[in-house]
């Protein structure tokens, strides 16, 4: 009886993802900060294995164009190593390089023991300065956080909330849903939810104010816009592109 229940619980997680999202899936935004287009941006999911285990791979990059390297250059790659199984993260790297910022941190979770080995590089030195913490049981991290959402039931005026290790540090994330909105889009006008995860840290960007999201108010809750204060700035992202994706474009 109880290996059957567990068999239920693991086809549930993978009808799941199958429904919030497609393997290969492919978003691309157009970064505009303030008036100008300046910059794009990818989230990428897609299959692989981790030491054995089907896990999502997840990515994300965002670079600046050509001609605004000169003004603020931004090449900043994020990416998670997720269980298919259980949809805990195994693995998460952050390389950001903003302007003359520069960061490279590694996470290695142990969920088991509720532990993780962080690994902060220090570009002084040239080397990895490493520290084993304790985490609370069931931690995300930055990248996988956000698919973990999409997979969870919104209702606006309800929050839902997450535990965030990265960075060296645990954060028990809001992830607040404030309405229904609907907006144009790659594929046409859609209701959308607004949510604003309140993250005690730094993001993919270096975070210094409110982060928005649009997810499309269906059951893969498609991102289709992004606004935010950054270090250098506001910004808006807005899809322009999207493969592998159950919605049908315009």
């Amino acid at each position: 009886m109880k290996k059957t229940f567990v068999l239920i619980l693991l086809s549930l997680c993978a009808w799941l993802n199958a429904q919030a999202f497609m393997d290969g899936e492919k978003l691309t935004f157009k970064v505009k900060y303030g008036i100008v287009s300046a910059a794009e941006a990818t989230l990428d999911a897609q299959t692989s294995v981790y030491q054995g285990t089907p896990v999502w791979h997840l990515s994300t990059n965002a670079r600046t164009y050509s001609f605004f390297d000169k003004f603020f250059k931004v090449r900043d790659r994020v990416e998670s190593w997720w269980s298919k199984a259980d949809m805990l993260p195994f693995k998460f790297t952050k390389n950001l390089e903003e302007g003359r910022y520069r960061q490279h941190r590694v996470h290695i979770y142990n969920q088991k023991e509720g532990k993780t080995t962080y690994q902060k590089w220090s570009f002084r030195s040239n080397h990895f300065e490493n520290k084993v913490m304790d985490m609370p049981q069931n931690s995300q991290d930055i990248l996988s956080a956000f698919y973990y959402v999409r997979h969870q039931k919104l209702v606006p005026g309800q929050s839902v909330f997450v535990n965030i290790t990265a960075d060296g540090r645990n954060m028990f994330t809001e992830v607040a849903v404030h309405r229904k909105e609907t907006v144009d889009s790659i594929f046409g006008k859609v209701e959308c939810l607004v949510i604003e995860p309140k993250l005690a840290g730094e993001a993919v960007f270096k975070q210094t104010g409110r982060i928005l999201i649009w997810l499309t108010n269906d059951s893969y809750k498609i991102p289709v816009k992004l606004e935010s204060k950054v270090s250098f700035g506001s910004f808006t992202a807005t899809l322009i592109s999207a493969q592998n994706v159950p919605l049908k474009l315009k």
